[in-house]
């Protein structure tokens, strides 16, 4: 393979690489939209995970109704694993990263949830809420997870 081979290769490859990757813009309303609803995500996890490290007693009491006892240092390892995840998610360039670990974790609500036999809507479905939120606002303002997840009409 000579030199105007791999040329070749080259442009194609970054040919290929950039029509996979273009999305059409997103409108202003959109992108703020994308805005508002990561935003409502990232402050209601920050503060919960804030209530964590503390801990307050409505969560070691909430903990100990879920079955995993009413330990602060569970709570404090739950607050610094949420700020953390939301910080990540926060971040634009670690973004995508932190939504990942934040569907995990509120699977994890989820199931525990599930587990007791809380309330459906209120309570079991809430992190399912809350992940569709920070995934729709993700995928409104991140160009990047719409040239992965394009919608096709």
């Amino acid at each position: 393979m000579n030199i105007q081979d791999n040329k070749t290769v080259d442009e194609t490859r970054t040919r290929a690489l950039s029509t996979s990757a273009e999305t059409a813009p997103v409108s202003k309303p959109a992108l703020w939209l994308g805005r508002v609803l990561s935003g409502l995500v990232t402050v209601f996890l920050l503060l919960d995970g804030g209530m964590k490290l503390v801990p307050l007693s409505v969560v070691t009491e909430t903990m100990d109704k879920i079955g995993y006892g009413s330990s602060e240092t569970l709570a404090r390892s739950l607050g610094v694993i949420t700020l953390v995840c939301t910080i990540l998610y926060a971040v634009p360039p670690t973004s995508i990263l932190g939504a990942i670990l934040l569907t995990g974790y509120l699977g994890g609500a989820i199931a525990s949830h599930l587990r007791i036999g809380s309330p459906l809507f209120s309570h079991t479905l809430f992190g399912l809420y809350l992940g569709l939120m920070l995934w729709g606002g993700l995928w409104l303002r991140d160009s990047r997870l719409r040239g992965l997840m394009p919608l096709r009409r």
